[in-house]
């Protein structure tokens, strides 16, 4: 019998950090053969572009969740990848919404030639902060972890960081904690802890998905100064947004914007490609369009 290739399930909400995690793991695991998939929701696939590594090798899922609509799919992306790239390991980055259980009970019931090794779940101490209350999605993400990042610790005070503490050792008792900024932690510490727990299979309906998703692509470059006005005037519906600026005086960029925040990180691209979401959204689509569209060069 062949031994199993051991996995782990990197879940966590929208905008709090898996990219960054990954990125870490990159940057600090060596000898080892790496096998990223990255599950986008959402019609515009840009992160991928943002991970290299020696020993890495990546498939892009999007469209849907990898835990219910992308199931064939995504079965048949780990068996490719088993068969042909032979890695030491596969990571899976599921799409924000993704509840990792499902994920889990699928590799059980149907991969049998990959073990879990565990689930790692990124939790963002400021939008814990900010908005206190947890959906659905985000319990069951921190409820089944074996190890619970808590990241973005440098954005709260110790008291604040304390109480999302409590709040997430209420949901997992079991789980290992840790606290990060940007996802800097040590990770030998959580690769390799071999969990592989037993998890119920049952049939998983379509998510209910409370967001709106509203996609934007143009060619031309933005006014650096609009821009950054247009970022900090969005309404406050929009909880997330990513994707690929190019600016007149000079650079293209990654945008990561989530509640109020935003970075910008050299990035490569040729046009403008956006991705907003957030609760109710569709009803601020002309409005968000018509102010992008004012910081474009020209308009």
């Amino acid at each position: 019998m062949s031994l199993r290739t051991p996995s782990s399930i990197i879940a966590g909400y929208l905008g709090s950090g898996k990219t960054t995690f990954l990125k870490r793991v990159l940057e600090k695991v060596e000898n080892k053969r790496l096998a990223i998939i990255l599950n986008e929701f959402g019609e515009l696939q840009l992160e991928g572009k943002l991970i290299k590594g020696k020993n890495v090798n990546m498939v892009e899922l999007g469209g849907g969740c990898v835990c219910c609509s992308l199931a064939g799919e995504f079965e048949f992306a780990v068996r490719e990848i088993i068969s042909t790239v032979k890695p030491d390991m596969i990571l899976v980055e599921a799409t924000g919404i993704a509840e990792p259980d499902s994920l889990a009970s699928l590799f059980q019931q149907s991969l049998q030639e990959v073990s879990l090794d565990s689930i790692i779940t990124i939790v963002d101490a400021y939008a814990m902060v900010k908005y206190p209350s947890l959906g659905h999605t985000g319990r069951v993400q921190i409820e089944m972890a074996d190890v619970i990042i808590i990241n973005k610790v440098d954005l709260v005070n110790e008291d604040e960081v304390k109480e999302v503490e409590r709040r997430v050792r209420e949901i997992n008792s079991r789980a290992i904690i840790m606290r990060a900024i940007r996802c800097d932690v040590d990770i030998n510490l959580i690769l390799g802890l071999k969990m592989d727990r037993y998890f119920k299979f049952e049939e998983h309906e379509k998510h209910v998905i409370e967001e709106d998703l509203l996609s934007f692509k143009a060619q031309g470059k933005f006014d650096r100064e609009k821009f950054e006005e247009f970022l900090g005037s969005l309404p406050e519906e929009v909880y997330r947004m990513k994707g690929s600026v190019i600016f007149k005086d000079g650079g293209s960029y990654f945008v990561n914007y989530v509640i109020g925040r935003f970075e910008l990180e050299p990035f490569s691209s040729e046009d403008i490609k956006l991705i907003f979401v957030g609760k109710g959204i569709r009803n601020k689509k002309e409005e968000i369009i018509r102010r992008i569209k004012e910081s474009l060069e020209g308009r």
